[in-house]
């Protein structure tokens, strides 16, 4: 099972057949296996990994720490749920730290995004602080380098 997951998260293209050539089982045991994740929901979404760098409307991003008073019944996970809901973020995470959840999200300008902490994040009961950090480039994400090697431009001589 946990290798299935691996090579799907290498590759989220890859067929069952595939699967089941690389493990040495047969492809129907891969399908059920793929389905029974699936509906456990330990595989919940399948995703491409996009360069918006490479693109001339790109999207701003920005990780936000906040520091949240902590609910009696439930602890952080209210306040997480609520941000989480937002269409701008693209994650929500518990961290240990000075700041209790790390929060990524996107926008189209800066402004949009100071505009959605300002009015969004900050006003929400439990927040009590918060610290933007635009990501300025992105250099690996999901285990993918994402910067190009330039290509040379003469061969090599070599004796």
């Amino acid at each position: 099972m946990n290798e299935i997951l691996e090579i799907l998260s290498e590759n989220a293209k890859a067929t069952p057949s595939e699967i089941a050539a690389l493990l040495g089982m047969s492809e129907a045991d891969v399908a059920r296996e793929i389905s029974e994740l699936e509906e456990a929901g330990v595989i919940r979404k399948y995703v491409t990994l996009i360069n918006w760098e490479k693109l001339d409307n790109s999207f701003v991003f920005a990780v936000l720490e906040l520091k949240v008073a902590l609910q009696r019944k439930t602890g952080y996970d209210a306040v997480a749920e609520r941000i989480a809901r937002f269409s701008e973020v693209d994650s929500v995470r518990l961290i240990s730290g000075d700041h209790d959840l790390s929060v990524t999200v996107r926008g189209k300008s800066m402004k949009d995004i100071a505009y959605f902490v300002a009015e969004k994040i900050a006003p929400l009961e439990g927040v009590q602080s918060t610290c933007t950090h635009f990501i300025l480039k992105s250099y690996k994400e999901n285990g993918v380098i994402l910067t190009d090697k330039p290509k040379p431009k003469r061969l090599v001589v070599t004796p």
